[in-house]
């Protein structure tokens, strides 16, 4: 695939990184800080998860960059690293399972509560089926095969083309459209039947991944 050239100024900051100048990357990373911190978002579903993830995608990236030889955009190649610490990080996280946030609370008196959470809604019928549809459509993305999920949320959420698609994923365009076919498929099939997807409540959630 080709390489997008750089300009001679990103060039130059990037010899310079390479020599151990942080300035310069923190110079080079700025048009990317924001995408980078989003794509982690959508593929942790955690804000606060994000921010660490593309703390480390940025630390991994400046460490790395005497390897980057230009046969892919520099954005490309920086999603790349990101996409690579969330796999990481989601299979650390199999292996060393979370807290429930079902999981009741335990005070300190030991006595055993459940979690509570304080909605900003109005109207608490209308946010309660307005998070469902939405926690049910991120369950749904979050339960797909990760090569899957990867391809949906780079396509039909961060809006990526097929092609950079490809090359962030380092996989063929046939291969991208295949997973994205599938990935579709299995959540169409997922939410077939369930009666939490009537049209009324999709209609309502502004919360769903967009398309």
């Amino acid at each position: 695939m080709e390489g997008v050239p750089l300009d001679s100024y990103a060039e130059g900051l990037i010899e310079r990184c390479r020599r151990g100048n942080v300035e310069a990357f923190e110079e080079l990373i700025a048009p990317y800080m924001q995408k980078v911190y989003n794509l982690a978002l959508r593929l942790s579903r955690n804000p606060e998860d994000a921010s660490d993830l593309a703390q480390e995608a940025f630390l991994r990236a400046f460490v790395s960059l005497r390897d980057f030889r230009g046969d892919c955009a520099f954005s490309t190649w920086l999603y790349r690293i990101t996409f690579n610490v969330c796999r990481d990080e989601a299979r650390r996280r199999r292996r060393h399972p979370a807290v429930s946030l079902d999981e009741p609370v335990t005070s300190v008196e030991g006595e055993v509560t459940p979690r509570q959470f304080v909605s900003s809604s109005g109207d608490p019928v209308e946010a309660v089926e307005t998070r469902e549809v939405r926690d049910a459509i991120w369950e749904g993305i979050r339960s797909l095969n990760p090569e899957f999920r990867a391809v949906l949320v780079l396509r039909d959420i961060e809006g990526m083309a097929y092609e950079e698609i490809a090359r962030v994923l380092d996989i063929s365009l046939g291969t991208v459209k295949s997973r994205l076919n599938r990935a579709r498929n299995a959540l169409k099939a997922r939410f077939a039947s369930q009666e939490l997807f009537s049209g009324e409540n999709v209609s309502r959630d502004r919360g769903r991944p967009g398309r």
